[in-house]
């Protein structure tokens, strides 16, 4: 459908030059992020894996290297429902991250905040789109459950149908 194929790209545009953006400068998105990080891995790192990197910076290189990736791929609409579902994960915490208006006293920097943690939610939700998008067929859980009441209907016909009692129903 045209309206796909304008669609997902124009989504994806903003996650592609968005982490371009980070391998920019790594370090600025990294100090940016380093809160979060720090409060997300604290609680595990004990459990996690001595390979498993927990410094801002390749965390931050990781979320970039997604956002091209997954963003071209939802552009070029190459798995678009696994890439918008792997964009929406990346732009949860860039959003708290990024766009913490509730940390702001300055009542503009607030406002421009509040705009773009906004803006942030509707792209969610048009990723989110995305992702439940069938391009206009069935899901699979309709066509399984279409499919079971198919098969017990004809089920009963080829047994014929029965009362409770296990006798046949008489004519119908």
């Amino acid at each position: 459908m045209l309206v796909r194929r304008l669609a997902r790209p124009l989504l994806a545009s903003i996650f592609v030059y968005g982490g371009i953006g980070v391998f920019r400068d790594p370090q600025g998105h990294a100090q940016a992020a380093a809160p979060l990080v720090e409060r997300a891995t604290e609680p595990v790192r004990d459990t996690l894996p001595q390979r498993m990197p927990t410094d801002a910076e390749t965390l931050v290189k990781i979320d970039g290297g997604v956002k091209i990736g997954a963003g071209l791929l939802l552009a070029l609409g190459r798995f678009p429902r696994f890439s918008a579902l792997l964009l929406s994960a990346s732009l949860v915490p860039t959003t708290l991250v990024g766009h913490a208006f509730w940390e702001h006293s300055d009542p503009e920097q607030r406002a421009a905040q509040q705009t773009h943690f906004i803006k942030n939610l509707g792209i969610l939700g048009g990723l989110l789109t995305t992702v439940v998008d069938t391009k206009g067929k069935p899901s699979v859980g309709y066509r399984a459950r279409h499919g079971a009441h198919r098969v017990a209907e004809q089920t009963q016909h080829a047994v014929g149908r029965r009362n409770r009692c296990g006798f046949r129903a008489s004519g119908r």
